[in-house]
């Protein structure tokens, strides 16, 4: 308040009236005040004002993810919710849904409740707008994705790795039309598994089938939809790669409602419950949930309790867990 007085020109309690938009201000000087809020970026909140004054924390935390609901986002909270409880803190998450405004409404809206942090797994291309969220020294540290735009502590998987790493497990096996279904481009993760099952093929000198690829594929019922439509071409894959957990689910069902599950290999990107249970066992390529969403919560309450030190940027391997699905050859 003292910054939007000394930049408007006018006395700390003449701010005061016009943010709580009291009487007894002149237009020009509310103009004029408003114009400075507007600037330097003021958010008024006076019981989050003695709460820093004093040091104090409000003993909550903010994590916005993709969807709750999806086993990756649900396992990752688990993870942060657990160390999160040892010291005190509750977890107020929401969704995202790949909508960027979105994400840009809930973190400012956590920021002016005063969480004492931010995880996110940001769905906006670039994270600039936080820029002014971090001068209220709230600590971000972005999970899944890296931030752009901004310098946080991050902690993400290797997916163009773990993509070239599944697609590879099935070159190796003799398949060469190999499907590939994976989420929109403008997703970070989606474009880099995408471009890792294309290196697996580059690194054999082999092109694959452009037919096969399939992007912008966004929930179980259209992988669903596109796995039969691959299924139905003159000269169908022999395999398939899902760039998610949900599109594996998708594939899957395809697969077994045309009773091919056991003649079409497929290997899907990150695990989910009752995989193993499937018929065959699904293949996947693993990402340590549990250990991503404890290294999260290590790099935030740190940042809580005052380390200053560069941004960290940890980049975890994911791991081929084996279980059937994906060791089926080709026909031949």
């Amino acid at each position: 308040m003292r910054d939007v007085a000394a930049l408007a020109g006018v006395s700390l309690k003449t701010v005061s009236r016009v943010v709580n938009d009291e009487a007894g201000v002149s237009q020009d000087v509310r103009e004029r005040v408003a114009a400075a809020v507007s600037r330097l970026d003021y958010r008024p909140n006076l019981a989050a004002s003695n709460l820093r004054r004093t040091g104090a924390r409000t003993g909550v935390v903010g994590a916005l993810v993709q969807d709750l609901s999806n086993s990756f986002s649900a396992s990752l909270l688990r993870s942060l919710e657990d160390s999160a409880r040892l010291r005190g803190t509750a977890v107020l998450a929401a969704s995202l849904d790949e909508e960027s405004d979105r994400e840009v409404e809930l973190v400012h809206d956590l920021v002016t409740r005063r969480v004492d942090g931010l995880v996110l797994m940001p769905a906006s291309e670039r994270q600039d707008y936080l820029v002014a969220e971090l001068r209220t020294d709230t600590p971000a540290v972005f999970v899944d994705r890296e931030p752009r735009g901004v310098d946080a502590d991050s902690v993400v998987v290797d997916n163009r790795a773990g993509a070239a790493l599944a697609t590879e497990h099935l070159l190796a096996r003799g398949h060469r039309r190999i499907a590939a279904l994976v989420d929109m481009e403008s997703i970070r993760t989606a474009s880099l598994r995408h471009a890792g099952f294309t290196d697996a093929y580059a690194g054999r000198h082999l092109p694959p089938d452009p037919r096969l690829v399939v992007t912008s594929v966004r929930s179980t019922d259209e992988a669903t939809t596109v796995m039969h439509s691959l299924l139905e071409l003159d000269d169908p894959p022999t395999a398939v790669f899902c760039g998610r957990n949900i599109l594996s689910v998708g594939a899957v069902r395809a697969l077994s409602e045309r009773g091919l599950q056991h003649r079409v290999a497929l290997v899907g990107f990150d695990d989910f419950p009752l995989a193993d249970l499937l018929d065959p066992p699904l293949t996947v390529i693993r990402q340590d949930v549990r250990r991503i969403g404890s290294m999260v919560a290590d790099l935030l309450f740190d940042r809580i309790d005052g380390n200053s030190a560069p941004p960290q940027h940890i980049v975890l391997e994911p791991t081929l867990v084996v279980r059937g699905s994906g060791e089926i050859p080709p026909p031949g």
